[in-house]
């Protein structure tokens, strides 16, 4: 899987995803990273790549052509004669997107590559987004101050789920809103046995494997039932 990140501060996505997990992963060759700063292919002598909005309002607006430009210098001229709809996939991260989940993380990890396009500013001119967006996404109804975050958060999402990268293949699949059972992930514990007087509950010390099994869904039932009862609709 490869990333692509159009960003104006490449070294905050460097920083990020080169650390933990999505690091090693890296390493091993299962994830590659490729941050483009934008800022890199302005035309304006001092650097700028954002303006005041036509129509007057508060703040400023990423211009396309720096924009443009870096999206071109990653796929090349030959990507951009296609059809938008079978170019490789470009996400921009706007709180007008879709929002993001688990389902959407599977089958962007189908992906061999995706181009994560960060705003800044007030946003970015439409015009751009109309020419080289195919997912406008979401992680959620609020607003940050730019796209790195919610990219980091997506990628790192994402690459738990390309084979290889997590040791344990069965670690993506019992986790909460997995394609199984869409429900919350069961508690876990680890040694000691007992802690501040608390214990961990007998049956995950029986060996019973079906009677583990079935806790394990009674709880994960009950805490979805708790604390998200929408996913049981």
């Amino acid at each position: 899987m490869k990333f692509n990140v159009l960003t104006l501060f490449p070294e905050m996505i460097e920083q990020g995803i080169n650390t933990s997990i999505t690091g090693r992963a890296i390493k091993e060759g299962y994830i590659s990273l490729n941050a483009v700063n934008i800022r890199d292919y302005t035309n304006e002598k001092h650097g700028h790549v954002d303006d005041y909005p036509y129509g007057g309002g508060a703040g400023m607006v990423m211009q396309a052509q720096p924009v443009y430009d870096a999206y071109k210098s990653i796929v090349g001229e030959e990507e951009l004669k296609k059809e938008k709809e079978m170019r490789k996939r470009v996400v921009f991260l706007t709180p007008a997107g879709k929002t993001f989940n688990q389902r959407m993380a599977e089958e962007f990890a189908k992906e061999e590559e995706i181009t994560f396009l960060c705003g800044h500013y007030e946003g970015i001119d439409e015009r751009v987004l109309e020419l080289i967006v195919t997912d406008n996404v979401s992680i959620g109804d609020y607003v940050l101050t730019g796209g790195e975050l919610p990219a980091m958060v997506m990628m790192d999402a994402i690459s738990r789920l390309v084979p290889g990268v997590l040791g344990n293949g069965d670690s993506s699949v019992d986790e909460s809103f997995n394609a199984v059972n869409n429900m919350l992930e069961y508690p876990q514990y680890t040694r000691p046995e007992e802690f501040m007087g608390m214990k961990v509950p007998e049956v995950l010390l029986s060996g019973h494997h079906k009677n583990i099994e079935n806790w394990r869904r009674e709880q994960s039932l009950e805490r979805t039932r708790i604390r998200r009862p929408d996913l049981l609709d």
